[in-house]
């Protein structure tokens, strides 16, 4: 059965990757012509976010990246930003 879940509901709401990583908490639901276009992810503190993005403060994750919304939202690990310190050596 599908359960619907008003948008305020989801302020705050912890964000998990869909490997068990905690992502981050959802800070502003982007909309478009009524539809969820994404949602923004603010790096808080212990979040692997937080240790990926150094000073950024967050990123825009798709709505077809998320997996699941229910007491948490699981996204898809695609969602993660790769980064590594060689790739500042170029």
């Amino acid at each position: 059965m599908l359960k619907m879940k008003k948008l305020s509901e989801t302020y705050d709401m912890k964000v998990f990757t869909d490997s068990g990583e905690y992502f981050g908490d959802i800070e502003e639901s982007i909309l478009t012509q009524n539809k969820v276009f994404g949602w923004r992810v603010k790096a808080s503190r212990n979040s692997f976010l937080n240790s990926v993005l150094g000073s950024a403060k967050g990123v825009i994750v798709p709505h077809q990246l998320v997996k699941s919304i229910g007491d948490i939202m699981i996204i898809s690990k695609s969602a993660v930003p790769s980064y590594s310190p060689d790739d500042d050596a170029d």
